[in-house]
C-alpha cells in the first residue's frame, strides 16, 4: 500500500491510495500562480516527491468514518501544503543545498525567494482551511504556532534543560503536531465521534514522534540513500539526534564508548575519516540500541491510543503502521 508498502486490507488500500492520488493531483493545481517564478518555485519540492506521510495519516484516520466525504482531500491539502511550507523555511535556516535529492529552493533561487514561497504555501493552506470552516482554521493556526515554537526551541537549544527531554519536546512540536492534526482532520471530516477524534489525535501525535525518531535513526543505520539523504548527514552537520544525545549522556568506560563521546563532543564531523569512524561506532553502540527501543516504545504507545477505536480493517491498518515504524531501523 502507498509508498510505505504496508500490508493491510485490500479495500482499505484501494480507498487510501485513491485519496492520496487525488491529493497529489490537487497539490499542483493549488499552488498555481500567474507569476511563472512563483509557480515554478512552489512546485519545486512537490515535484521532488516525498512520503506524503501526513496525507497518509489523514486518509487512514478517515477510514474510521466515511473517507469519501468531500472535505477529506482539501483537509489533506492543508496539512501537506503546511508541511511543504516549513521545508522551504527549514532549508533557509539550515543553509541546506539539497532537499529530496534535488537542489534546495534557497540554493536555486536564494533565501529571500525561498522564504516567500514558504509564505505563499502557508497562505494557500490557510485559504483552503477557511473553506473547511472555523474549526479547521483554528486548528491549522494553532498547529502552525506549535511548529514555530518547535523551530525556535531547536534554534536556541536546551538552555539548561535536559538535552534529551528538550530534543523530544522539539520533535513533538516541530513534527508530531502536524501529524496529530492530520489524524484529527481525518476523524473530524469523516464524521466519527468526538471520542474517536481524540483517540486519532493522540495516535497521530505519538506516531509522529516515532516516525521522526526512526527517520533520524535511518540516517545512521542505512547503507544507502534509504533515508532520503547520504547516510551520516546529521553527524557531518553536527545535528544532535537521539542516538547522539544518548551516547553523549552515557558514562560507559568501554573504549569504544569513550572514543565515540570524544568524536561527538568535537562538533560537526566534516573530516571523512573521523566521520566514518564515528558512524561505525554509533551504529554498534548501546546508544543506538537504546534509541531503537525508544522508537518502539512510542510506536507501542501509538498503538495503545487506538484502543478506543472500533476493531476492524482501518484500525489494523494503523496498527500496521506502528509495526512498520518500529521495525524500519532494526
Amino acid at each position: 500500500m502507498t509508498s510505505l508498502g504496508l500490508d493491510i486490507d485490500p479495500a482499505v488500500d484501494v480507498s487510501v491510495s485513491a485519496t492520496l492520488a487525488a491529493v497529489e493531483d490537487a497539490l499542483r493545481s493549488n499552488v498555481a500562480s500567474a507569476d511563472p517564478l512563483v509557480a515554478e518555485a512552489s512546485r519545486h519540492l512537490m515535484d521532488a516527491g516525498g512520503k506524503r506521510f501526513r496525507p497518509l495519516i489523514l486518509a487512514l484516520g478517515a477510514q474510521m468514518g466515511d473517507p469519501s466525504r468531500a472535505e477529506i482531500v482539501p483537509a489533506a491539502l492543508v496539512v501537506e501544503l503546511t508541511h511543504l511550507a516549513t521545508l522551504y523555511h527549514d532549508d533557509v535556516m539550515d543553509e541546506a543545498t539539497v532537499r529530496r535529492g534535488a537542489p534546495s529552493a534557497n540554493a536555486r533561487w536564494g533565501n529571500s525567494v525561498a522564504i516567500l514561497i514558504g509564505d505563499y504555501l502557508f497562505a494557500r493552506a490557510a485559504d483552503i482551511a477557511a473553506s473547511l470552516g472555523p474549526e479547521a482554521v483554528h486548528l491549522q493556526a494553532r498547529t502552525f504556532a506549535r511548529l514555530v515554537h518547535g523551530q525556535i526551541a531547536e534554534t536556541v537549544g536546551p538552555r539548561g534543560s535536559d538535552p534529551i527531554e528538550h530534543h523530544l519536546s522539539v520533535i513533538a512540536d516541530k513534527t508530531a503536531s502536524l501529524i496529530a492534526t492530520s489524524a484529527r482532520f481525518g476523524g473530524l471530516f469523516s464524521g466519527v465521534t468526538p471520542a474517536q477524534v481524540e483517540a486519532l489525535t493522540g495516535y497521530g501525535e505519538t506516531i509522529g514522534i516515532a516516525f521522526q525518531l526512526s527517520d533520524d535513526l535511518l540516517d545512521i543505520a542505512s547503507e544507502s540513500v534509504q533515508s532520503g539523504k547520504t547516510p551520516g548527514t546529521d553527524l557531518r552537520e553536527g545535528v544532535p539526534t537521539l542516538p547522539v544525545l544518548y551516547a553523549l549522556a552515557d558514562d560507559d568506560t568501554d573504549g569504544a564508548a569513550v572514543r565515540l563521546r570524544e568524536l561527538l563532543a568535537s562538533g560537526p564531523l566534516v573530516d571523512d575519516a573521523l566521520h566514518a569512524e564515528a558512524l561505525g561506532l554509533l551504529r554498534e553502540s548501546a546508544a543506538m540500541k537504546r534509541a531503537r527501543e525508544t522508537v518502539r516504545t512510542y510506536a507501542e504507545e501509538a498503538r495503545a491510543q487506538l484502543a478506543g477505536l472500533p476493531a476492524g480493517s482501518p484500525r489494523r491498518a494503523m496498527e500496521s503502521l506502528c509495526d512498520f515504524i518500529a521495525d524500519r531501523t532494526s
